[in-house]
């Protein structure tokens, strides 16, 4: 029978070994971090990727036998074919699966897309890139609706690549008060008005959930969205794409080292939980990124 993949560890794996394999481990890491409780009501942030797409189907699964329930919410920033590609994709994909779909739009949320607040921005002189713009915005507005629709947990699909990048990138600029909030779950502690933040695949690599989705022929599209060229993000990937495929197992070695000191950089980390003056969701600072880059663009 012919492999479909080999692990780090050297195994090589059948499709059907695979797959039970991967959903074996979302499973783990769900029930090892205490993600889904009976009752929950927990809205998966869907993009029409890959991740989001798989983090949907095995939480909806998983969510059966927990007697918890799993809606999905998508947003259009406003990207183009990009966005309507994606969005048609996750349509499909509640629709085939009977799962309930929520929707909404940068331009139905604040006035303006992506793009047209990157511009605007420009011809201010002030230097945001779409990527930072879009993860402000999105989280905000995800938030914002987790709370409108009665959920309790917030679920996306960042996997162990992503969080690997997330834990240098914060190291890279200096960024360290950033690094407590990541892991498993997100967030230092409880917090009024913040929907917690869970990762089922946080164990899962960038190549494995590739895998998995085309295995399973979920429709989505693989192409990278056309905004991210030129991110921080992205270079900090190719970065550790090669370390990893000259030296195997270095972004588990990463994520393992980070989750050893999780404990102790919560503890140390302190400070006052804010609400925005202007919007009253939670904020940082006295004002929160998005009303404060909205009001940048009115000036």
């Amino acid at each position: 029978m012919e492999h479909v993949i080999e692990l780090a560890s050297g195994e090589k794996l059948t499709k059907d070994k695979f797959l039970k394999y991967f959903e074996k481990k979302v499973r783990k890491t769900t029930r090892v971090n205490s993600m889904i409780q009976k009752g929950d009501k927990i809205l998966v942030a869907c993009s029409g990727g890959k991740d989001s797409t798989i983090a949907l189907y095995l939480l909806s699964k998983i969510a059966k036998a927990a007697r918890a329930t799993v809606e999905a919410f998508f947003i259009d920033v406003e990207i183009g074919e990009y966005s309507k590609i994606n969005q048609k994709n996750i349509q499909k994909f509640c629709k085939d699966n009977k799962i309930t779909l929520h929707e909404t739009s940068f331009k139905r949320e604040f006035g303006y897309g992506v793009c047209y607040i990157r511009d605007s921005l420009k011809e201010k002189k002030i230097k945001w890139k779409s990527c930072s713009i879009c993860g402000i915005m999105k989280r905000y507005v995800l938030n914002k609706w987790a709370k409108k629709l009665k959920t309790n947990k917030l679920a996306t699909g960042h996997n162990l690549d992503d969080e690997a990048q997330s834990v240098i990138m914060n190291i890279f600029k200096n960024s360290t008060k950033v690094l407590p909030r990541l892991g498993p779950i997100s967030g230092l502690k409880k917090q009024k008005g913040f929907i917690p933040r869970i990762k089922p695949l946080y164990f899962c690599t960038e190549k494995e959930c590739k895998l998995f989705a085309q295995l399973m022929d979920f429709p989505v599209h693989y192409g990278e969205c056309p905004c991210r060229v030129d991110s921080y993000r992205k270079q900090v990937g190719i970065m550790l794409d090669d370390f990893e495929k000259h030296h195997k197992g270095t972004k588990n070695g990463i994520i393992n080292s980070f989750l050893d000191m999780l404990p102790g950089l919560k503890t140390e980390q302190k400070g006052e939980v804010k609400v925005c003056a202007q919007c009253g969701e939670p904020a940082s600072n006295d004002i929160c990124n998005t009303c404060n880059l909205l009001s940048k663009i009115m000036e």
